[in-house]
């Protein structure tokens, strides 16, 4: 169980049973649209910010990113630093706004 369709993850958060959201991608982009309740840490930032996303190393986690490549190399990176739930969201926010959420604007 390694990625996250937009489908499940829109049903998962209607359904109250959000898994912990971290947008990785850049602040420029985040103030275009996000997913409500996601946690922005920049791709380049999770290393030194490793030791906060800890709290989360036993939940089940989802990284997204604009189409989702950046974010499989950070669901990688937690991976080997211990997460075991780390799913990415395949095809980012852009397949959010897409398939998810019409009213989230694309880029």
């Amino acid at each position: 169980m390694t990625d996250c369709t937009v489908e499940e993850l829109k049903q998962r958060i209607d359904d109250g049973k959000a898994p912990v959201l971290i947008d990785v991608r850049e602040t420029e982009e985040v103030a275009l649209c996000a997913i409500p309740g996601a946690v922005h840490v920049p791709m380049g930032d999770i290393p030194s910010r490793l030791m906060e996303l800890e709290e989360h190393a036993e939940e089940e986690v989802v990284v997204y990113c604009h189409h989702g490549v950046r974010s499989a190399n950070v669901q990688a990176f937690l991976k080997n630093h211990g997460f075991e739930n780390v799913r990415n969201l395949v095809g980012g926010i852009d397949a959010w706004s897409l398939r998810a959420d019409p009213s989230t604007p694309r880029y």
